[in-house]
């Protein structure tokens, strides 16, 4: 089983059209724990009477956090796809700050991988914006689609 192509993986983050629109971007990733920012804009505000981001894009920062957790834990090639995501909001985001998405990849089946995580503000992970967990669903090296990428 080849292990996982961090290099892809990482360079179809960087070059994904939507990760570049809403300024998604890799802080860290590695078998242990996938980090992404999105850094705060006044496009993305969900309530213009506080300034608090849109849960949508808290949303995108978590599921693509979550499969980058899984890619950093399956053979290269594997695609990723969201089968299922459910996001617990806490607390609205503090307006100004950019947000920070951590999660783990906890379980690969030959079908399936789940992650976990949070949203947070940096210097504010112990009081997260949400909590996250996920199920992915995988499609194996040498069933085609071998860009190593998120299908989500």
């Amino acid at each position: 089983m080849p292990p996982p192509n961090m290099e892809a993986v990482l360079r179809f983050y960087a070059t994904s059209p939507h990760h570049q629109a809403i300024g998604l971007k890799v802080v860290s990733a590695d078998r242990e724990k996938a980090v992404m920012r999105v850094g705060y804009d006044k496009r993305f505000i969900g309530n213009p009477d506080t300034g608090a981001l849109h849960g949508g894009l808290v949303t995108t920062l978590m599921d693509s956090t979550g499969a980058l957790a899984v890619l950093a834990q399956v053979p290269a090639g594997t695609a990723v796809a969201t089968l299922d995501l459910r996001l617990d909001y806490l607390r609205p985001a503090i307006p100004g700050q950019d947000l920070i998405g951590d999660s783990h990849c906890f379980k690969v089946t030959p079908n399936l991988a789940f992650s976990r995580g949070t949203a947070f503000e940096e210097g504010n992970d112990d009081d997260p914006v949400a909590n996250f967990v996920a199920t992915y669903m995988l499609k194996p090296v040498g069933i085609g689609m071998d860009t190593g990428g998120d299908a989500s």
